[in-house]
């Protein structure tokens, strides 16, 4: 589970309300999450995931995430954290995101097992089950869509996070470019040719929005691995 989402849902609806609301509705988040994904459950059917201090995205991009409101965090956001921790044992990243962390799980865990809840659309280039917390919808993501998912993302970038993608290419746009791409390599020569060959720029992109399949994992273009 992304407890980022959780937490920042459950301050934002309770913002002025009591603390114990706030506690109540991620109580509740968690609770609709589990009853729509699993018939039975135990606590080690399940965890909790939360982005704690560094990242190393920051050493890529000076701008990664600049473009977010630089003022207070939603009320009771600490609080619902704590709550997370001692009453779920939520697992809390350091120098890489919760995203990162629930990639690693969810591909040691595998695709036919793993199911991953967020809203982050980021988290759609993870083959495996993928249940929208907000639309309350179950999916699968295959080897291939989770691809085309992430290559898709380097084309059009991430605005939420300042990753700078290419003018004028949106979803619909980035589907067409890679719908003749039947494999890894294809598909990042049609990324590489869309930003007019530069590919540092595509790279550095790319590691921005890759998440984690390994710990310490730096992501690299298909053409260089393994050379």
């Amino acid at each position: 589970m992304d407890g980022d989402i959780i937490a920042y849902r459950s301050a934002f609806s309770a913002k002025l309300e009591p603390l114990s609301v706030a506690l109540d509705k991620a109580d509740e988040i968690i609770e609709e999450i589990l009853s729509n994904t699993l018939s039975f459950y135990t606590k080690d059917d399940y965890i909790v995931y939360l982005t704690g201090s560094g990242n190393f995205r920051f050493d890529i991009s000076k701008i990664y995430k600049q473009n977010r409101p630089s003022g207070e965090k939603p009320r009771h956001l600490v609080g619902i954290r704590e709550h997370l921790i001692d009453k779920y044992n939520a697992v809390v990243s350091s120098g890489e995101e919760a995203d990162d962390l629930i990639g690693i799980e969810a591909t040691r865990l595998g695709p036919d097992v793993a199911i991953v809840a967020s809203v982050d659309k980021d988290m759609l280039q993870i083959p495996c089950s993928h249940y929208n917390i907000r639309k309350k919808t179950l999916v699968t993501v295959d080897e291939k869509s989770g691809m085309k998912s992430f290559y898709s993302q380097i084309l059009t970038g991430d605005a939420v996070d300042n990753i700078i993608g290419l003018s004028g290419i949106g979803p619909v746009t980035a589907g067409k470019i890679l719908s003749n791409c039947d494999t890894e390599e294809a598909c990042w020569n049609a990324v590489v040719a869309m930003y007019g060959g530069n590919v540092e720029m595509a790279t550095d992109n790319a590691r921005l929005l890759w998440l984690r399949r390994k710990e310490g994992e730096v992501w690299e273009p298909p053409t260089q691995r393994n050379k």
